[in-house]
């Protein structure tokens, strides 16, 4: 593959990840006031989800930082929304093979179809995620990205 191409372009990089970032953040804040409003945010927060969720609020800051920084042609934004991506591809990974087996402990009998079915479920979400921090991590390291940042 020719370095100095890019998979996709920067300013689609730097959209789609502040976008998608600011989105998730206002997702969860809308499902944070939903919950205090109907009296469950301090049982949620009983059970110990506080931290878990603390976790996930400063990963999608640093996918917003990330794209951001990657907009406005930061060299800290590249290496930010490499590191979110990195991330990313981790935890959705891990959350499939989290779902998947607890799925198989909740049923344990299950036929030979519904675990493929799990899995197929689970894959529908990883190769979109994984590809595009794939591709986006590619593009990020490539030599027109460097020279772009001012490497």
């Amino acid at each position: 593959m020719d370095t100095t191409a890019e998979l996709l372009s920067l300013a689609f990089i730097g959209w789609f990840y502040a976008c998608t970032s600011a989105a998730a953040l206002a997702l969860g804040v809308a499902i944070v006031l939903w919950l205090h409003r109907s009296g469950r945010l301090g049982a949620r927060y009983l059970h110990g989800v506080l931290w878990g969720d603390m976790v996930l609020l400063a990963i999608w800051i640093l996918g917003l930082a990330g794209g951001l920084g990657v907009l406005q042609r930061e060299s800290w934004g590249r290496f930010t929304l490499e590191l979110f991506c990195l991330v990313l591809i981790a935890l959705t990974i891990l959350s499939a093979i989290t779902r998947i087996v607890a799925q198989r402990q909740a049923i344990p009998d299950q036929s030979r179809a519904d675990k493929i079915g799990a899995i197929a479920a689970a894959l529908v979400l990883v190769i979109p995620v994984v590809a595009m921090c794939a591709a986006t991590i590619m593009t990020l390291r490539n030599d027109s990205a460097w020279r772009a940042f001012g490497g």
